[in-house]
């Protein structure tokens, strides 16, 4: 591969200070060059200059771009496409090399910017108020598709950033990690020849930097673009960089093998190796909560009892207990369909709290579209397919394959293979089994793409071989899309399957929150023998 950046000396000082001392370093195309360091190392300030941020001019020393240009229509692309033909017009490109900050080439310094890319940290620039995928498809359509265009190429690389489950989601409703996949599918819509990353996993999960490491290598190995990407934690560099320098103080202190690097920079930080970053952060919090009733023949029933709990994000949580112990209604005031006498429950939903027990769109309101309810008796439209079904869930006209293409997805997060997904996509319900139907049921929740989804009951008097289906529905439906659940059930064997904590509750209290197995234990047999 050919050499698309060349940084020769590069110095960068800002007032007295200087903060950049001398680098030397080249990008090929296709290459992700990891940069690792501490914080105030210059990692940031380098990218920048390299990006052409007028803030960031170089003090002294010069950064090149080797591009292939074809001047007709001023399409740039990487070096090593130098005399095929050009995307757009058929010319034949030409290489370039120029000088990032020369004062004698800004059309083409700007051409070639326009291809550049940038991710940087805990900046989304997304417009909130728009859906995910209509962010994404603002890329496309900026650079001339038409609207029919975009969404199919918006959907792919939603799809590309295992976002499919939120494409419909409000940009302001993600969750930092999402907003960060909403944003790299964004800059990946602009087809870059050059990636410039800024500590873009920094503050993310692993599941979520995972995700985001495999779409950076495989965009830049298909298309051959070329990554810069800076991080201060070790497992980023060996995870996604092909190669790897230490920047020290504005200086590059090493350069090599990414363990050798990661290795070389453990030794030099001593006992500060890495940014512990926290997973399955709370999404629900349910404080003192009371239901009372006024009745005339029991005078005060106490549904709710003073209830106390969180629910972790990507947990399964589950409620046991007797009929009448007030499980379903603790469901119903999470889900905002009951309002509490006292107590506090409030939701996350992206870095937002909402309190679900006032009324209003910034509050319940807000909040009620990304909790999905199943109920043990649910509906499925019995005159429309599967497809019609499940499409007709989200409440909006879509084209057809765009509305294939969710309904298998999320069909396939609801436990069906990718053959029996398109199999059933045109059967009316009556054609499909018990657990079939079921788990369709589960799709048309999920295909609303709650970050919450509520199951009252849901194995209900099913058979063995029904009930297993319908267990794996949820597993894979957590596995796959990162979901959310919050199971009602007295069926334990179920609840022992499928659930990572579970609350006992009896009388409208909480006897107990643990571990599964160790809050079964605590189970009366009067309990058990109706579980």
């Amino acid at each position: 591969m050919a050499v698309l950046i060349e940084v020769e000396s590069l110095v960068k000082k800002f007032g007295e200070s200087e903060v950049l001392k001398g680098i030397d370093l080249t990008l090929d195309e296709g290459e992700v060059l990891g940069i690792i360091g501490k914080s105030g190392a210059g990692k940031t300030v380098l990218l920048h200059a390299i990006r052409g941020l007028k803030e960031y001019k170089p003090t002294s020393g010069k950064i090149f771009y080797n591009v292939a240009y074809c001047e007709p229509c001023r399409y740039v692309d990487v070096p090593s496409r130098v005399g095929q033909p050009c995307h757009l017009c058929q010319g034949e490109l030409e290489h370039y090399r120029v000088d990032a900050w020369g004062d004698d080439s800004g059309d083409l310094q700007r051409d070639i910017r326009n291809r550049i890319a940038i991710m940087l940290q805990r900046t989304f620039a997304l417009y909130g108020d728009e859906r995910a995928i209509e962010n994404v498809m603002r890329s496309f359509t900026e650079r001339g598709y038409t609207d029919a265009e975009a969404i199919y190429k918006a959907s792919e690389l939603i799809d590309q950033v295992k976002l499919s489950h939120r494409m419909m989601h409000m940009a302001r409703d993600l969750s930092g990690g999402e907003k960060q996949r909403v944003v790299l599918a964004r800059q990946l819509a602009r087809s870059p020849i050059t990636l410039l990353a800024d500590e873009p996993t920094g503050t993310l999960d692993r599941k979520t930097a995972e995700i985001i490491h495999q779409t950076i290598q495989e965009t830049a190995e298909q298309n051959d673009m070329a990554v810069l990407i800076t991080s201060h934690l070790p497992e980023d560099i060996e995870s996604i960089a092909d190669r790897a320098i230490l920047l020290d103080d504005g200086r590059i202190t090493m350069e090599g093998a990414p363990k050798e690097v990661v290795d070389e920079f453990l030794s030099t930080v001593g006992e500060i190796q890495k940014q512990e970053v926290p997973s399955g952060e709370t999404m629900v919090r349910v404080a003192g909560l009371e239901k009372k009733y006024i009745t005339l023949d029991r005078g005060v029933i106490r549904a709710i009892n003073d209830v106390s709990f969180d629910i972790n994000e990507g947990e399964i949580f589950g409620l046991i207990g007797l009929s009448g112990a007030g499980k379903t209604s603790v469901s119903k005031v999470i889900a905002g369909v009951l309002e509490p006498t006292n107590g506090e429950v409030i939701v996350r939903v992206g870095d937002d709290w909402v309190d679900m027990t006032m009324p209003g769109p910034e509050n319940r309101g807000r909040a009620k579209p990304y909790i999905g309810i199943l109920f043990q008796e649910y509906d499925l439209y019995p005159f429309r397919d599967v497809l019609d079904n499940l499409t007709g869930s989200i409440g909006l006209e879509l084209p057809a394959e765009l509305a294939e293409h969710k309904a298998v997805q999320t069909l396939l997060a609801a436990g069906f293979t990718q053959e029996k997904s398109g199999k059933i996509l045109n059967k009316i319900p009556d054609e499909l089994s018990q657990g079939e139907r079921h788990r369709v049921a589960l799709a048309q929740v999920l295909i609303r793409e709650p970050n919450l989804v509520i199951l009252d009951e849901p194995t209900g008097t099913m058979d063995p071989i029904t009930k297993k289906d319908v267990t794996n529905s949820i597993i894979t439906a957590r596995a796959e899309i990162g979901e959310t659940f919050m199971i009602v059930s007295h069926d334990l064997d179920f609840v022992k399957e499928v659930c990572d904590r579970v609350a006992l509750m009896r009388g409208g209290k909480i006897i107990s929150i643990g571990p599964t197995e160790q809050v079964l234990n605590l189970l009366t047999e009067q309990e058990k023998a109706v579980s």
